[in-house]
């Protein structure tokens, strides 16, 4: 069994945090933004979110609830890149910078939020190199959801989106 380093009054914080974010109208455009073959930028996100918190619990000292917001921000750049050629193109590197500035706007983000979206996409970005503990987590489960996303085939994923969609209900299982 797992050592989770967190409190009952954070964890309902951070559940708290979680079921906002999951209902935000803002954050429901994400459902509209096509990701790897066939997810959703929503979907993508909570599934990062999710994992992220879940493995960064089993380390002490973190500050979980900026690893909450940022996981979950990480692709709110809200466009679809692939109906753009100039967007295409370099979607990979800019897309941390347009995510930090919508959520800037929208949601008011610290700097240490930014700074996590802003290094998820590292080695692609090498100048954006994630130096917390926090940030090294996000980027590794990013990656990690991203691959198995591109790996699956459209059909699984039209198939297995309700599942999907109630195992992202609640934060902690």
């Amino acid at each position: 069994m797992k050592k989770v380093y967190i409190t009952s009054e954070q964890k309902e914080e951070l559940n708290n945090i979680y079921a906002e974010y999951l209902n935000n109208p803002l954050i429901m455009e994400m459902k509209k933004i096509p990701m790897h073959r066939g997810s959703n930028c929503y979907l993508h996100s909570f599934k990062v979110a999710k994992r992220t918190l879940n493995k960064a619990i089993e380390h002490p000292n973190l500050d979980y609830k900026n690893l909450l917001i940022a996981s979950i921000l990480h692709d709110y750049y809200l466009y679809d890149w692939r109906k753009n050629r100039k967007l295409k193109k370099r979607h990979g590197r800019n897309h941390p910078g347009i995510a930090i500035n919508n959520a800037k706007r929208d949601f008011n983000i610290s700097d240490e939020v930014a700074d996590m979206i802003r290094t998820h996409m590292w080695p692609l970005t090498p100048h954006d190199f994630p130096k917390s503990f926090e940030a090294k987590l996000l980027n590794i489960i990013d990656d990690e959801i991203a691959t198995v996303e591109f790996l699956s085939s459209k059909k699984h994923k039209k198939k297995k989106e309700k599942q999907y969609l109630s195992r992202i209900a609640t934060l902690f299982e």
